[in-house]
């Protein structure tokens, strides 16, 4: 623990903002790229079933990745 944080409950607040400001970003970017791997397959004329296994997972990853912002926001 930073001796600074103890010193300065104010110091470990700002940190504590710094990092979550900075998991927010990594997750909003996450599920952007999400997005746009489910929306690169649904362009597609059919898929194969490994294929729609695919994208049913990127959903679900999508799906966990916008809870995990909202718990955050």
């Amino acid at each position: 623990m930073n001796a600074d944080v103890g010193s300065n409950p104010e110091a470990g607040l700002s940190t504590l903002t710094e990092s979550n400001d900075t998991l927010l970003a990594e997750l909003t970017a996450e599920h952007r790229r999400l997005d746009e791997q489910v929306a690169m397959y649904e362009r597609r004329r059919s898929l194969t079933p490994s294929e729609q296994a695919e994208v049913s997972r990127l959903k679900k990853q999508k799906l966990l990745t916008k809870d995990r912002i909202a718990r955050l926001s």
